[in-house]
């Protein structure tokens, strides 16, 4: 079986009247953060101002930077609440939010009065859990978003595309910061395998 990918493309609309949210989504280690990283990039290319946004609570390669798992990075404001970003400036065009799962709920409604004032969101983020569970507000985000790209790891256990995020530790927590040491992405029957794996 074939998989096409298709690489994102800035969309332009010459009646457009206001901004528009794009969520990139998908499992631990599927480039989110390096395919948020590049569209970035990308606008500042087009010399658009950018403002880049992650929570303060996710400290793992940066207190500052958004990282990605290819050491890939942007200087980042962390934010406590969703709220902050209103305090975005009067000219920014672009606003770029990494780990949006471990945002308050608030961030959909936040990021909708973002667009309408006509600014181009970018949010990435976990759509599961380590539970296999829709995580944070990324359900809804997804669901006001005009724009969405599911990216996807592969399992290390059979070759297929991986959509989920297995917990290798024994911690019950929905939120544990940690890279390769903590999870692994597996397909959708591999992580319903669970622990058994780990002993092959």
């Amino acid at each position: 079986m074939i998989f096409a990918a298709r690489m994102f493309l800035e969309p332009a609309y010459k009646s457009q009247r206001s901004g528009w949210i794009e969520v990139i989504c998908g499992s631990m280690f599927s480039g989110k953060t390096e395919e948020l990283i590049r569209r970035l990039k990308r606008a500042r290319i087009a010399n658009q101002k950018v403002e880049i946004f992650k929570p303060s609570k996710d400290t793992r390669y940066d207190e500052r930077k958004v990282v990605s798992h290819d050491e890939n990075a942007l200087l980042s404001k962390p934010i406590l609440s969703s709220k902050e970003l209103l305090a975005i400036q009067e000219d920014t065009e672009v606003v770029g939010i990494d780990e949006a799962q471990f945002f308050d709920v608030q961030l959909p409604e936040i990021c909708q009065e973002l667009a309408v004032k006509g600014k181009r969101i970018i949010i990435a983020g976990l759509d599961m859990d380590f539970r296999g569970q829709p995580f944070g507000p990324m359900p809804a985000l997804m669901a006001v978003a005009e724009y969405i790209t599911k990216v996807h790891a592969i399992c290390p256990h059979c070759g297929n595309l991986a959509t989920h995020s297995y917990r290798l530790s024994e911690e019950n927590e929905t939120i544990v910061l940690g890279e390769k040491d903590k999870y692994e992405p597996r397909c959708r029957l591999c992580f319903t395998m669970g622990a058994i794996l780990q002993f092959k």
